[in-house]
């Protein structure tokens, strides 16, 4: 375990590069993008507005998604700026997570709406359309999963 500025550092940059590329990408399918299929019945990058959550969860509810993201990030914040040890794994997933959850928080604080894109049809289910910053929400609370896993077999096998 590491305490210390430097992985709050790794946390912050890995965070703001994925506000950049989220708002990036959406800012390029914003002006340029309708619809365009790559992979024939599988994959298309669509322009979609979301009001909502996941799967239009709260949808038309912009403020209380707002209050959610903004107490969320308060509770990530303050988890890392206390004296907790973190792992560089521990890290990654924190800077993931602020970064997703900002990139979309911005897009609702400023066009009242988040930018979707990423359109997939799996088998023939149409997959609800994401973005980056979703992609690294999921990510990063994969990575914090996969660490809680092998911290408590880790921690079973001490007990024995």
């Amino acid at each position: 375990m590491i305490v210390g500025d430097n992985m709050k550092k790794i946390i912050y940059f890995i965070a703001i590069i994925g506000i950049v590329l989220d708002q990036i990408t959406k800012f390029f399918v914003n002006k340029f993008l309708i619809d365009l299929e790559l992979i024939p019945h599988f994959f298309h990058l669509t322009y979609v507005e979301n009001t909502g959550g996941a799967w239009g969860i709260l949808d038309n509810n912009t403020f209380i998604l707002i209050c959610i993201s903004v107490v969320t990030l308060l509770i990530i914040n303050r988890y890392v700026n206390s004296d907790v040890k973190l792992t560089k794994l521990s890290s990654v997933s924190y800077g993931l997570l602020i970064g997703g959850i900002f990139g979309n928080l911005f897009d609702r604080i400023f066009r009242g709406y988040v930018v979707d894109f990423f359109n997939f049809n799996i088998w023939g289910y149409s997959f609800p359309v994401f973005n980056v910053a979703d992609c690294l929400i999921v990510i990063g609370v994969i990575i914090m999963f996969i660490e809680v896993i092998g911290d408590f077999y880790e921690n079973r096998g001490r007990s024995k």
